[in-house]
């Protein structure tokens, strides 16, 4: 079985903690994405769904010309590391049920991403 690092993307779009909810959407919405990892920096802090836009952000009724990706974010967030075997990759994303797991290194700094996609080929 193939590393992670052979199959994963490198070219990651992130927003970072103070970006508002607005620039956050607007970036999904260019990249036709529902997921951004949030960085400060380049260590991964977050994750950031167009879900959590909509209910933890708009439905709460937070302005989203002001409020930051930090303001509804998930920290809690599943990864992966460049030198996995994309067997417990695989494995991973179906206990955890996510379409898209950040790449980091032993640093925490993000290197990529991996999609259910990409395991797929």
């Amino acid at each position: 079985m193939p590393k992670i690092s052979e199959i994963m993307s490198t070219a990651v779009q992130v927003v970072e903690p103070q970006d508002t909810l607005r620039h956050a959407a607007q970036l999904m919405e260019d990249l036709d994405v529902g997921a951004l990892p949030v960085c400060n920096g380049d260590r991964l802090v977050g994750m950031l769904t167009d879900r959590d836009i909509t209910i933890r952000g708009v439905a709460a009724g937070l302005d989203p010309d002001q409020a930051c990706a930090s303001d509804v974010m998930t920290p809690q967030v599943h990864y992966c590391t460049s030198d996995q075997e994309t067997q417990d990759v695989m494995r991973l994303m179906g206990e955890q049920q996510v379409r898209r797991l950040p790449v980091v290194d032993a640093q925490h700094r993000l290197v990529g991403i991996v999609a259910l996609a990409d395991l797929a080929v």
